[in-house]
């Protein structure tokens, strides 16, 4: 017969007994269940009767202190794939998405998927870092650490059907990472717009660079440009969705069409009398191309497109640029983004109000405006120092 601790327990302690094969079982009662209403128990088991009031005491005073969690096998590669499609999925671009997914495969998943989350610490994490950072970038080691801070974030806020919290700290937040550096390419030159439009003229997407080149689109963006989003009478372009190639599975990818996340994305946009021109005339080219094929012909309102009225793929308007590039005898690190990034410059110097310039190139936050554009070179520090002159002078 199991015998029962003697000394009178305090209300709320439970039970202490000793079972038949000689082990102790400590026992109290832990509330109703919200769903069932019938009342639960919780039971610590130990070879003394010592042993098994210490872990009774300890979880009272967790539960007293709201420190205490229940033991959960999940681990932090199940957790953090949950994340991503239940917080992550619905808030974010397609692309950003998957570029969170296809680091968390390829990086995290491998590395501390397996380790329980509730048992993750932040020196398994700080480890990860340091390994990672031997071969990754700093920029890398930024988005593996968006995706473990903001998973485990969520994990501390997180409770069950019950109401019971998954962990109670996040450990990523006491940890270290390389700071972030960018190496800044010199924007497009005025002399080099040049150049490079002279050169693209010979190609048939010719239109789509100038368009590029003239308006600061995001390279997506110009691939997803519709006729009706053009309006001829007002020369106005409606931005509205991105065009990207993304990885849909592991080792799979295919070309999407998404909506910008956030109200800046969307935005209208001014375009010059010679862009118009341009499209104009690759319209009426495209037309030609419609009549030639007919139902062979891919019929959609995509501005771009291939021979077979088909989305240009980003890889191919890669390659069209790098073609442009070299034929105008450019700096080979003059990227697709450098046409945007050339438009926001020149803007930029010519003391276009940062406000608009945000709104143009489609920015959330004007900072972002101000740190990107904002190139000093050497004639502005020549200005600058000038200035001096006079007081000097004087």
């Amino acid at each position: 017969m199991a015998k029962k601790s003697g000394k009178r327990r305090a209300r709320g302690e439970g039970t202490i007994r000793q079972r038949k094969d000689g082990t102790w079982e400590a026992i109290v009662s832990i509330g109703a269940d919200p769903l069932t209403g019938k009342l639960q128990r919780k039971s610590f088991y130990g070879k003394s009767q010592g042993e098994v009031k210490e872990k009774r005491d300890n979880f009272l005073m967790e539960v007293k202190t709201g420190t205490h969690v229940d033991p959960d096998k999940t681990t932090f590669g199940e957790w953090v794939a949950r994340w991503l499609d239940l917080y992550v999925k619905p808030k974010v671009k397609m692309s950003t998405y998957a570029k969170y997914i296809t680091n968390f495969r390829k990086h995290i998943l491998p590395d501390l998927g397996p380790i329980r989350l509730q048992v993750i610490s932040t020196e398994e994490i700080q480890k990860f870092y340091n390994t990672k950072s031997e071969t990754l970038s700093s920029s890398v080691i930024a988005i593996l650490h968006q995706i473990i801070n903001g998973a485990l974030k969520q994990a501390v806020r997180q409770t069950d059907s019950k109401g019971k919290r998954l962990i109670l700290n996040n450990p990523a937040q006491y940890t270290s990472r390389p700071t972030v550096t960018y190496k800044e390419i010199p924007p497009m030159t005025e002399k080099e717009m040049h150049k490079y439009l002279e050169s693209a003229k010979t190609e048939r997407l010719y239109a789509a660079f100038l368009l590029d080149i003239t308006s600061g689109l995001r390279k997506g963006e110009t691939l997803a440009v519709r006729w009706p989003r053009i309006n001829f009478d007002t020369n106005i372009l409606t931005v509205s969705e991105s065009l990207g190639r993304i990885e849909i599975e592991p080792g799979k990818t295919a070309l999407v069409f998404s909506e910008p996340k956030t109200a800046s994305g969307q935005r209208e946009v001014p375009l010059l009398p010679i862009v118009v021109q341009e499209l104009k005339a690759y319209r009426a080219r495209q037309a030609q191309e419609k009549l030639k094929l007919g139902s062979a012909y891919n019929n959609t309102d995509l501005v771009f497109t291939n021979e077979l009225g088909q989305p240009v793929d980003p890889r191919t308007f890669l390659k069209i640029h790098k073609r442009i590039i070299k034929r105008a005898g450019l700096r080979q690190e003059l990227t697709v983004h450098s046409l945007r990034h050339g438009f926001g410059t020149m803007l930029a110097k010519q003391g276009v109000n940062p406000k608009y310039l945000q709104i143009l190139m489609g920015h959330a936050d004007i900072r972002t405006t101000l740190q990107t554009y904002t190139h000093v070179d050497i004639e502005d520090k020549k200005k600058a120092v000038e200035l001096l002159q006079a007081i000097i002078s004087n």
